[in-house]
């Protein structure tokens, strides 16, 4: 049985009222994204589920207004592994001022694919379709008093390595050391942002050991019957849940007292429990390696950071 609910410390029932705030929240359709979302819009936000599979994403929806029925819920395709579904979803749901962005969607040790604009699968799903997507979503976190913007990350990212001679996994590809890879994407890209764009806040957040569908995907996709039942059971003896899971995403995205760059995850161990203040990686820091992955990222996806208008 997984974990229900941590033990101590900040819980969904310390989200401040949200009444007012715009929400838009990747993946949103199951597992973190989606008890994320509901707890968002129970709490008076209203969000946007901004998900590939709009059926999904609707009948997700329809579960969160079953459960709050005055939530203010609306649902929006978005496929990160599709510059040019980034850009109509951008265009779309873009104009009223944004609140909180959490950048939650990904995938996670796929056998190698590509993207439809030829990315390997991992790298631009999970960072590259992120990074434009707020970087096309700006001027909307630009417009909000006090924005914010979480960008899940994994840890993994301990074992991640920005190989910038081969980011795409041409020469060698490994799943797990592109998983890993493109999770430090996301930290590395959290801070930066912060850097950069001081008008918002930007952390970074990671689940611990949730048990969500994601652990199960890579396995089915190599036609694994095994490795597939394997995260199952992995699932369901040492994982804690989806809902619990979500607590640092939304710690990230409401609490009056978190702090721009810092990653928030469960307080034991990064594995499980209440969200709290996590240690990063050292690797994380190298000197010019977050400017040259915003270069990078900016170049491969054509959108580039505006400065705030004078």
């Amino acid at each position: 049985m997984t974990w229900e609910v941590p033990m101590g410390g900040w819980t969904a029932r310390d989200i401040p009222d949200l009444d007012g705030r715009r929400a838009i929240v990747t993946g949103a359709n199951s597992g973190i994204g989606y008890h994320t979302a509901l707890r968002l819009a129970q709490h008076g936000a209203s969000v946007v589920l901004a998900c590939r599979d709009a059926e999904r994403a609707q009948a997700a929806a329809d579960r969160i207004r079953a459960a709050a029925p005055d939530a203010d819920v609306a649902v929006g395709r978005l496929d990160l592994a599709d510059l040019s579904s980034v850009r109509t979803f951008a265009a779309r749901h873009g104009g009223a001022p944004l609140d909180i962005l959490v950048n939650n969607a990904g995938v996670m040790a796929l056998p190698r694919r590509t993207t439809a604009d030829g990315f390997e699968m991992q790298f631009g799903t999970n960072h590259l379709g992120h990074f434009a997507l707020t970087g096309l979503l700006l001027p909307a976190l630009r417009d909000a008093p006090s924005a914010r913007v979480v960008t899940l990350t994994s840890g993994f990212a301990w074992a991640g390595r920005l190989r910038f001679d081969d980011l795409q996994g041409e020469r060698r590809y490994r799943k797990w050391a592109a998983y890993g890879q493109s999770k430090l994407a996301n930290l590395i890209f959290a801070r930066e942002l912060d850097r950069r764009v001081p008008e918002l806040t930007s952390v970074a957040a990671h689940p611990g050991y949730a048990a969500t569908n994601l652990q199960q995907t890579g396995p089915r996709m190599q036609g694994s019957t095994v490795m597939e039942k394997a995260a199952g059971v992995g699932n369901a003896l040492i994982g804690q849940s989806a809902a619990a899971g979500a607590l640092p995403s939304l710690y990230a995205a409401t609490a009056p007292d978190v702090q721009g760059c810092a990653c928030y995850a469960p307080r034991l161990l990064q594995y499980r429990g209440a969200p709290a203040k996590a240690v990063t990686p050292p690797h994380a820091d190298r000197p010019g390696q977050s400017e040259r992955l915003w270069r990078i990222s900016e170049d491969l996806t054509s959108v580039a950071y505006a400065p705030a208008p004078a």
